[in-house]
């Protein structure tokens, strides 16, 4: 690549012990467009590129050496507060709620995977240039897990069962459109519902990206 040309979809760094899993994924990044510019086996290697290498977006296991315990998600914490500029895809092989809900709690530019999601490489690759883009993703099975468990106080307890579906696929980072797609109906239908939950969640005046965070983080913290 030329020095004065960009990669089409962004700069990646990837942080994962599995070798296999790691080149699987760099490989996969560099067919779709992004540019691979440094691997870690570890979080500290992982830190050390990003500090010199400064990529659009760091993917992370969220369990790596030495302890294999949550390695990956201190150094997530630890990128997005030095670094707030760089996308974090933090990966887990496990619904962890916990720890998933302390990493979303930054709204913007983060997302978390189970790792089974790779597989299906349209929709990873479309989680990547949402979080690149300034959006956030939830794993499906998350969101799941996190309806499953909701409060009896729970905020959400005033909206529909047609807005909680809403909601969820929001949560997950789709579109008003994408939403409309995955429910059969059209995007002013999607729009009215929409308002409707903001309302609602009784959400301050701000810009509509601004109030469809604060909706899913009160999705979130619902549980």
């Amino acid at each position: 690549m030329d020095a004065d040309q960009q990669p089409a979809r962004g700069r990646v760094v990837l942080a994962d012990d599995d070798v296999l899993l790691r080149e699987g994924l760099a490989s996969l990044c560099e067919r779709v467009g992004y540019e691979v510019v440094g691997q870690a086996g570890d979080a500290v290697r992982l830190l050390e590129l990003v500090v010199d290498e400064r990529p659009d977006l760091a993917i992370v296991d969220i369990r790596m050496p030495p302890n294999h315990s949550t390695e990956g998600l201190k150094a997530a914490r630890t990128i997005r507060e030095r670094h707030p500029d760089t996308g974090i895809l933090v990966l887990s092989a496990f619904v962890e709620v916990e720890d998933a809900l302390e990493l979303l709690a930054g709204g913007r530019q983060v997302g978390y995977l189970l790792k089974s999601r790779v597989t299906v490489v349209d929709e990873f690759i479309e989680s990547l240039d949402r979080i690149r883009k300034g959006g956030s993703v939830v794993d499906p099975s998350l969101v799941q897990e996190l309806f499953s468990a909701r409060r009896r106080d729970d905020p959400l307890s005033f909206l529909s069962a047609r807005e909680r579906e809403v909601l969820a696929l929001m949560a997950e980072g789709r579109s008003n459109a994408g939403i409309g797609r995955r429910l059969w109906v059209t995007e002013g239908t999607i729009e009215k519902h929409v308002r409707s939950i903001l309302g609602k969640l009784h959400l301050q005046e701000d810009t509509d990206d601004h109030r469809r965070v604060l909706a899913v983080l009160t999705f979130l913290e619902s549980r």
